[in-house]
């Protein structure tokens, strides 16, 4: 696999954005099965937000300063999706709002995908060589088995609070 920044993430995109659609699928479903997606598209989304925040956007943040207001955005999006996490955390399918708050979660993740992808990776990839990129995605290759995989792990946490606080 390579170690490509932003060929990492946009793999960890993919994932996400299959787990979205098992979810859809499966509105309809056992109550099981939807839990069984939603405990996924979590892990799947506090680890990634957690590379992010721990490594692509501070680097991103100090090499290119230009794109200083796209990140910030995007640490305000992550934010929104881990207090979605958290609640969802800690709710079953068979709550009344469970639904309505995976959907609002899907929504909100799938745009932020899209600026990711179509607007965001595309400057830092102009903005940044092969190797710098490659070195990231290093990192974050590193970080990924420590990474936190529920919302509510304390390094989960605490990047939620550093994003806030950024």
């Amino acid at each position: 696999m390579s170690t490509d920044a932003i060929v990492v993430l946009k793999e960890d995109h993919k994932n996400v954005k299959r787990l979205f659609k098992e979810f859809q699928a499966a509105q309809d479903g056992p109550a099981a099965k939807k839990a069984r997606i939603v405990t996924q598209i979590l892990s799947e989304l506090t680890v990634h937000t957690y590379l992010e925040n721990e490594v692509m956007y501070p680097e991103v943040r100090r090499l290119l300063p230009d794109l200083d207001d796209d990140i910030l955005e995007s640490y305000e999006e992550h934010h929104v999706a881990d207090v979605l996490c958290m609640e969802l955390a800690t709710m079953t399918p068979d709550d009344e709002h469970f639904d309505a708050k995976v959907t609002v979660l899907i929504e909100s993740v799938s745009h932020h995908i899209d600026e990711e992808e179509q607007e965001w990776f595309p400057k830092v990839r102009d903005g940044l060589g092969r190797a710098q990129l490659q070195e990231i995605g290093a990192r974050m290759q590193e970080l990924r088995p420590d990474a936190p995989t529920t919302p509510t792990e304390p390094k989960a946490l605490k990047k939620a609070l550093d994003a806030i606080r950024a």
